[in-house]
């Protein structure tokens, strides 16, 4: 019996396509120019470590970070930690690591309170107020900040009075006397250098229970507010266990702290501890600079919240401290936090320029470390790793806190 196929139902062969026909296809490109980009780029990379590692070799320089465990064998002007020339490159990494995450932490902190207070100031009612901080944002901000830091060092912390002087044959101190027996002269500012005694773990340890509980406090009255509406004090209680508790403790221990005065000797002062005018020089320029930025970020903040929101709030009777508190400053906030990373960040990474003026930051730390050493990859990758590392912690915080502050969609 014979099965009669229609012609136009029948299979038909595929086609044999080429290899031509293949590289016509835009997914077969993008694939062929991925592979040679990362071909290039190994390539690069590989040319780059075997020509350093050619240049180390003809120069006798031994790679790797070996010299961390040597002598440095020169002196830091200022150090958090102990140190002195007889310590290694290692312990040298580490004050210039400390100098610079405090200067960034405090140009952080003060920045963004004089930033926040100038942003405000700009939108003021009073007119000379506003023309003030307009002014200061429009002029130090268009200033270059290593001419800032030259202007607060050469022009006027250095024209501070000498800390001695000889009068009559007598030698006298015309340091500027402050309170809490702080001294301040063109060397810096002698502070009083405290003592722990026994019992002062005690105090430490009430000082970190009592952050706990503030936070634990905070999240219950959150959850309470959230609940039934009611507000709980968090503010003062919080300042009786951060800072009632500890004082408590440190009454009850018998007060285990001394303090150190700085007093004035045959050639110098002597006793205390101070803080050199370089590091002032840097966190002035670092805080004014960055603030000035702020200003505007907040300003911008503020006027990107709806008017209808602050018709509202004086609809209903709030004034306008109260509103600018309690209806603009947290809408404006999900504004404000994005930007304001990048200014944290550039500050710093701004702090290298430090090395300027004489401030021993990581930057110049480590630049006379490759100097006595010569292990000028081995600086530069812990530099990079430094920084990289400090902008993705702050940039991990920030993004949290903005995850923090962003409005509930219900």
């Amino acid at each position: 019996m014979t099965v009669e196929v229609d012609p136009r139902t029948a299979a038909r062969p595929k086609p044999q396509r080429s290899l031509v026909s293949y590289l016509y296809q835009r997914e077969t490109r993008e694939i062929i120019f991925q592979v040679l980009l990362v071909v290039a780029l190994v390539s690069l990379f590989w040319m780059i470590i075997s020509n350093t590692a050619t240049n180390l070799k003809a120069r006798n320089i031994a790679s790797g970070y070996g010299f961390l465990g040597n002598v440095a064998g020169f002196d830091i002007a200022q150090s958090v930690i102990d140190y002195s020339n007889t310590s290694t490159y290692g312990r040298a990494f580490l004050v210039g690591l400390w100098n610079t995450i405090i200067v960034a932490v405090i140009g952080i902190f003060f920045a963004t309170i004089v930033g926040f207070l100038v942003g405000i100031a700009r939108l003021s009612s009073n007119w000379l107020v506003a023309k003030l901080a307009t002014g200061y944002v429009e002029i130090v901000r268009n200033c270059p900040l290593l001419l800032q830091m030259f202007l607060w060092y050469f022009a006027v912390l250095k024209q501070l009075p000498e800390p001695l002087v000889r009068v009559d044959g007598v030698v006298k101190s015309t340091s500027y006397e402050l309170p809490f027996g702080m001294l301040l002269n063109t060397r810096g500012l002698f502070i009083p250098k405290p003592e722990w005694l026994v019992g002062s773990g005690f105090v430490l340890g009430a000082l970190i229970a009592g952050i706990v509980a503030t936070y634990l406090v905070s999240r219950w009255s959150y959850a309470r507010q959230m609940a039934t509406g009611q507000r709980f004090p968090v503010l003062w209680t919080g300042l009786g266990l951060i800072v009632g508790l500890p004082l408590l403790v440190f009454l009850i221990m018998g007060r285990p702290v001394q303090f150190e005065f700085p007093e004035l000797g045959r050639f110098n002062l002597s006793g205390g501890t101070v803080v050199q005018p370089e590091f002032f020089a840097v966190l002035l320029g670092l805080v004014f600079y960055t603030a000035s930025y702020i200003a505007e970020i907040v300003r911008a903040g503020i006027l990107g919240v709806s008017k209808g929101q602050k018709e509202a709030a004086a609809a209903i009777g709030l004034s306008k401290g109260q509103t600018m508190r309690l209806v603009t400053i947290p809408q404006a906030m999900r504004i404000i936090i994005p930007p304001l990373t990048s200014n944290y960040l550039n500050l710093t990474k701004n702090s290298s320029l430090a090395g300027a003026i004489g401030y021993p930051d990581l930057t110049q730390v480590m630049g006379t470390i490759n100097n006595q050493t010569g292990q000028a990859v081995e600086t530069i990758l812990m530099l990079m790793a430094v920084y990289l590392a400090t902008s993705l912690l702050t940039s991990g915080f920030m993004n949290w806190f903005n995850t923090r502050m962003a409005l509930v969609e219900r």
